[in-house]
């Protein structure tokens, strides 16, 4: 049903985190490095991918954004059903946003380098638009029950094939390997040239995208639950029910795990698991705090960034920060240390992309694919 009110939750949630991406995670490896052997503590290192399997915050960032892109579209979807638009008019646009994002993906990537012989094709934008995409359109045609069906019999299909069936041109190696994965070797047959891990690997592959599907369509099933309306059942209700089936969720992707390691290159269907927990529990305290206890306040910080998500990962790759922090806080920085100079750099660099969307937020002009 849709209110015609905006979930502010999910606007600071999706600010906080993108905040990563615009220099936060620097900020805080910085901050480490202030201490002695700090560089390679914990902290510092959730702030950088795992090299395969395991699981640090860094990973996170990515299946999150899906994850709220999920949400989204529900309200999306409620607002356009309102104003009376047909289904065509809903599939052309779940069809013209997966493209776009394919496009601004390629963009990213170095389109205009011309240099098509080794462009890549797959990229973080792609991923979300087609994940996105695949599970929109199944949420627009097919009833809930339905839907739960195919998550799940994505999610065990997925893990028979990777699991079991290896690479045929790498004979014998460990199928959950990187050389020897089903993922690899379909993007090797497609687009050998096109990889981020030239003639092996690409974390944003082909095949990975069905379970990327599903980390879509867990937003969704959010989305429609906290769209029940307040009469059948309160906020602080939905709060306590989304928390527990975060748990539940946590519990059987790290049971899983045992037998199918936590990877966000291969999305296995752990990953999936796990950091939908994550990102459902997340979501569940920023929608407590902000939507139904009304404490709403703090999250402009973040609101101001969740409004402008795809202007500043874009605008990131064209304009360098980092030159203007240098250019603004240079001359600070060299009458300290090194460590703290590099952390000065650091915040100065996050506060400019701050205030590069807080002067598009009061002017209410928003990147919209």
């Amino acid at each position: 049903m849709y209110t015609g009110k905006r979930l502010l939750s999910l606007d600071a949630l999706r600010g906080f985190d993108m905040m990563f991406i615009m220099g936060v995670s620097t900020i805080i490896e910085r901050l480490c490095a202030l201490f002695n052997g700090g560089e390679n503590c914990w902290l510092a290192r959730q702030m950088s991918h795992v090299p395969w399997n395991g699981l640090r915050h860094h990973d996170t960032i990515f299946p999150l954004f899906l994850f709220i892109a999920g949400i989204a579209f529900t309200y999306s979807y409620a607002k356009q059903v309102a104003n009376g638009a047909s289904k065509g008019r809903i599939h052309a646009k779940i069809f013209k946003r997966g493209l776009a994002l394919f496009l601004l993906g390629l963009v990213y990537n170095g389109l205009f380098d011309l240099d098509f012989a080794n462009l890549r094709f797959c990229s973080v934008l792609a991923r979300i638009g087609f994940a996105w995409m695949f599970a929109a359109l199944l949420f627009v045609n097919l009833k809930p029950k339905a839907r739960i069906w195919i998550s799940c019999i994505i999610l065990v299909g997925y893990y028979l094939l990777i699991r079991f069936v290896g690479a045929p041109d790498y004979p014998g190696a460990d199928p959950l390997s990187m050389e020897g994965n089903l993922v690899g070797y379909i993007d090797r047959l497609v687009m050998k040239n096109h990889l981020y891990y030239k003639g092996v690997f690409d974390p944003e592959g082909i095949l990975s995208i069905l379970p990327a599907v599903v980390t879509a369509m867990l937003g969704m099933f959010t989305g429609e639950f906290i769209q029940q309306p307040e009469s059948r059942m309160s906020g602080g209700r939905k709060t306590v029910l989304m928390f527990a089936a975060a748990a539940v969720m946590l519990v059987a992707g790290l049971l899983w795990s045992l037998d199918f390691p936590i990877n966000k290159a291969l999305w296995s269907s752990t990953f999936v698991l796990v950091v939908g927990a994550y990102s459902l529990a997340m979501f569940a305290l920023f929608y407590y705090l902000i939507d139904v206890k009304g404490w709403r306040r703090w999250a402009t910080f973040f609101e101001v960034i969740g409004r402008n998500p795809i202007s500043i990962y874009m605008v990131q790759r064209f304009v360098s920060f980092w030159a203007m922090s240098q250019f603004f806080f240079g001359g600070l920085a060299g009458l300290c240390s090194q460590p703290v100079g590099d952390l000065i750099l650091a915040v100065g660099k996050f506060g400019l992309c701050w205030l590069f969307l807080w002067f598009l937020y009061r002017k209410k002009v928003y990147l919209r694919v």
